[in-house]
């Protein structure tokens, strides 16, 4: 892609992000996303029913009366984006690849941590790290980020989320926000995903194309796998191959729930066809509720 046209599509897709950021997420991002900790903020005298824990010794000495610390919430955010740019991503039947609303998922929640001065990075995975671009504020920043999303050329097609899950736990000390932003099409990355929740903030989001869950019935066809490229010759009018096809992915995705709900991941599914933002919406409301 040439870079005029590069340029052109970052500005298009900054347009459309910012604002869903500026207009909708803002406050639900707040809300929904905690900070690290409490930070101490001053000192005021001891009143009836405050925690005798807080007293400031020092300070209750030099007065000769109880002074107690006060602390705030410490809201400064480190968020992490695990994009999946697997070949599986270059799929879609409706309006748009995967890939294409992966890639406005990842600008929407990246100008919604600037819009709350938070630190963004990123990791570009398939079944390796192809990229890391380290966690940092600012819109020149999230533009970088933006611009290398739709121009990103993976090296490899397969995909491996446990050793992206493992990379991330070791690459990020402090506790962070992730989103792991993937079609989820992969196995064996449940260990990975629950130890990666317990030093951080874990948080799962599938997109997928209805004709993954769904056989048409179209007659002859040959299917290509895109990340390991094995071709096939299938019958669609086969009603026993389309429900087989149907309860499979039921199937998995029954067991990816599982898989999450054991990992304490909050999780939300999302179909090329969806709209991304009510999803984003109900997830964020779900998280204020439970506190998380």
């Amino acid at each position: 892609m040439e870079t005029s046209e590069i340029l052109k599509k970052v500005r298009r897709i900054e347009i459309k992000t910012r604002g869903l950021s500026q207009d909708i997420f803002a406050g639900a991002y707040h809300s929904a996303f905690k900070g690290r900790g409490m930070t101490f903020s001053e000192v005021r005298e001891y009143q009836y029913g405050d925690d005798i824990r807080t007293i400031d010794w020092n300070v209750t000495a030099r007065f000769g009366r109880p002074y107690i610390k006060i602390f705030e919430e410490e809201r400064e955010l480190t968020v992490v984006l695990l994009i999946d740019v697997s070949a599986s991503g270059e799929f879609g039947t409706v309006s748009r690849m995967k890939k294409d609303m992966m890639t406005e998922i990842a600008a929407t929640l990246a100008f919604s941590t600037i819009q709350n001065n938070d630190k963004i990075g990123v990791i570009f995975f398939s079944d390796k790290i192809e990229k890391f671009i380290p966690p940092k504020k600012g819109r020149k920043h999230v533009l970088y980020i933006i611009r290398e999303l739709i121009d990103f050329r993976p090296e490899s097609n397969r995909t491996n989320l446990a050793g992206a899950l493992r990379y991330f736990t070791n690459a990020i000390k402090k506790r962070s926000t992730a989103f792991v932003i993937s079609d989820f099409m992969d196995n064996n990355f449940y260990n990975e995903l629950t130890i990666a929740n317990r030093k951080h903030d874990v948080v799962a989001l599938q997109v997928y194309d209805e004709r993954e869950t769904e056989m048409p019935d179209i007659g002859l066809v040959k299917l290509k796998d895109a990340e390991t490229g094995q071709r096939i010759w299938i019958d669609t009018a086969d009603k026993h191959l389309r429900t087989y096809y149907k309860h499979n992915w039921g199937e998995k995705q029954l067991n990816l729930q599982r898989a999450f709900t054991k990992a304490k991941v909050d999780a939300v599914s999302m179909s090329t066809s969806d709209d991304y933002v009510q999803a984003l919406m109900r997830l964020f409301q779900m998280r204020s509720k439970t506190g998380r």
